[in-house]
């Protein structure tokens, strides 16, 4: 397993540092850092804010993404499903989220909201083509492959 070091720059004593719950997780979860309860109404957005700023070592990025307990539970979900943070980003983090549900759902300071996966970068070189390589699939999109 690779270790980097990350590091995190609190905006209060009293923010939480996100951490994995398990041996096995491979995402750290991101709290809350609220001065009151947030009630997202159905369909309602809202910027999140977790208290946090970061430093990401160079070549990686960190992947947002939402926890399914609070999907499958509650309906609330990231309103760009995954988000990057790129390493070069020093502002606070904050959490786009939606209520997905019918019912109104209330974020409390400490909540945890999501979380966060630290992944390497792959930069690509762009080539501009005439052709590309054929494939069996071709240009068939979606359900093209026979699977529903």
């Amino acid at each position: 397993m690779n270790k980097i070091k990350l590091k995190f720059k609190k905006l209060d004593e009293s923010v939480n540092i996100p951490c994995y719950q398990s041996a096995g997780a491979s995402g750290m979860d991101l709290c809350a850092f609220l001065s009151e309860p947030v009630t997202l109404k159905s369909l309602e957005r809202k910027l999140i804010p977790t208290g946090l700023k970061m430093e990401l070592p160079q070549g990686y990025e960190a992947q947002v993404r939402p926890r399914s307990g609070m999907s499958i539970k509650h309906g609330i979900t990231l309103v760009n499903c995954v988000g990057t943070i790129d390493e070069d980003y020093r502002g606070e983090l904050c959490i786009p989220v939606i209520n997905l549900s019918t019912e109104e759902f209330t974020i409390h300071n400490g909540d945890r909201i999501a979380q966060m996966v630290i992944s390497p970068v792959t930069k690509a070189e762009i080539e501009v083509a005439e052709e590309l390589t054929d494939t069996q699939r071709g240009e068939g999109g979606f359900g093209s492959t026979g699977r529903q």
